[in-house]
């Protein structure tokens, strides 16, 4: 096998580690931060077992490492940049490619928000002129893992009943997971039917962290 080849072969072994639905999600969940097992099943509504076994699969094409407290195994990216790179190109190959990507896109993810998203790049000016408030909706275990520089937590599922915490009359960008993620989607739909002026990031979290902008994690004590 000449050296060609043999790259070849070695990229195909990610390929084929990423070519499953289940091995994807797990990535996205992996991008927001360490996950021990259980908690990735639990994320991705997978048994244990089978979560371990995408896992093992991930890990062998070098995608995750591991390290082990006590009797638990936490995963986490390898590579992280390169890794959320690779998630962020394959989706724009599909939404470019793919006719059912396009579908879902036109039909459930631009039906709740027919505006453009945000830049990163303009996000950045907006927080330097403290002219927004930006808003996380993931859960709460997941924002303290890494967030935006003085972004407001709120997931998705307590936002209607915590709306006074979002200063009225002030521009909201919302974020999530990432570019598929449906939480920023869900809840620019609801901010604007409840008269908010707020937009949504061009994708989430992971994205910000891999082009090197500042990030924010929560300390206890």
């Amino acid at each position: 096998m000449g050296p060609k080849q043999a790259i070849f072969t070695s990229l195909a072994e990610i390929a084929r580690a990423m070519g499953h639905a289940h091995r994807l999600e797990l990535l996205e969940h992996l991008a927001q931060g360490e996950r021990s097992v259980d908690e990735l099943a639990a994320r991705a509504s997978l048994t244990f077992a089978n979560a371990s076994r995408h896992l093992q699969i991930l890990r062998r094409a070098s995608l995750v490492e591991t390290r082990r407290e006590g009797k638990r195994v936490f995963y986490s990216l390898a590579g992280e940049n390169e890794t959320v790179g690779l998630l962020r190109a394959l989706a724009s190959v599909g939404e470019r490619n793919m006719a059912e990507v396009e579908q879902v896109m036109r039909t459930y993810f631009r039906s709740r928000d027919t505006m453009e998203p945000i830049s990163r790049a303009e996000l950045v000016a907006r927080l330097r002129d403290d002219l927004v408030t930006v808003l996380d909706v993931r859960p709460e275990d997941e924002f303290r893992l890494g967030h935006l520089p003085r972004a407001l937590n709120i997931p998705l599922s307590e936002l209607e009943r915590r709306l006074t915490e979002i200063a009225p009359g002030r521009e909201v960008v919302a974020y999530c997971r990432g570019p598929f993620c449906i939480l920023s989607f869900e809840a620019v739909a609801l901010l604007r039917t409840r008269g908010y002026s707020v937009h949504r990031l061009e994708d989430g979290y992971p994205e910000w962290k891999a082009a090197g902008l500042p990030v924010e994690v929560v300390t206890d004590g």
